[in-house]
């Protein structure tokens, strides 16, 4: 994977952190500056350490499995870029609920980056540099939920649908590329 295609995951993993830190934009109107930074370091580093699971945990079976790479690689992509696609148009426009406190920040990590898990495994079957992997994925990622909540603080109007459509759409593309172009 090369370092244009890197940058393409970072963002498209990126957008969930966007679209939940625009939420919560939404809603402070104090300790703004505070708690946009705790919302990015929490999302960034939960983006960033997920991909290094799912790439340890896929080098525990890289063995059996290295001949379907590139399938595995194109399926966990296309699967997870559908899956934006259609939660996307699968939901209405969430209920915004103030959550900064420890437990639910956790939360939030975690469900935002489930999605780096699979791509972990992805950048492990592509011979991906984990290191720099995951670095743009948490840089992107910190960057993305500071401009989300920041955004969300002063256009209280965009509909997340569409980024999260645009999310997808990256995700597909990578995973075509890797069918494609390999």
């Amino acid at each position: 994977m090369g370092l244009t295609e890197l940058l393409l995951l970072a963002v498209a993993l990126g957008i969930d952190c966007l679209v939940v830190s625009f939420s919560q934009g939404l809603i402070f109107s104090s300790n703004r500056r505070k708690i946009s930074l705790i919302l990015a370091l929490t999302m960034g580093g939960f983006q960033g350490c997920m991909p290094v699971l799912g790439f340890f945990s896929a080098g525990l079976v890289s063995n059996y499995v290295q001949a379907f790479a590139d399938m595995i690689v194109f399926v966990i992509f296309l699967v997870l870029g559908i899956k934006f696609i259609y939660e996307a148009f699968g939901k209405d426009e969430a209920v915004v609920v103030n959550c900064i406190d420890f437990k639910c920040l956790i939360s939030l990590g975690i469900a935002t980056s489930i999605d780096a898990l699979g791509a972990g495994v992805s950048l492990k079957f592509a011979g991906a540099d984990l290191i720099l992997s995951s670095s743009l994925i948490a840089a992107a990622s910190f960057v993305m939920s500071l401009a989300g909540f920041w955004g969300g603080n002063c256009f209280k109007v965009i509909s997340s649908r569409y980024l999260e459509i645009f999310g997808g759409i990256i995700l597909i593309g990578l995973a075509l590329k890797s069918v494609l172009f390999n």
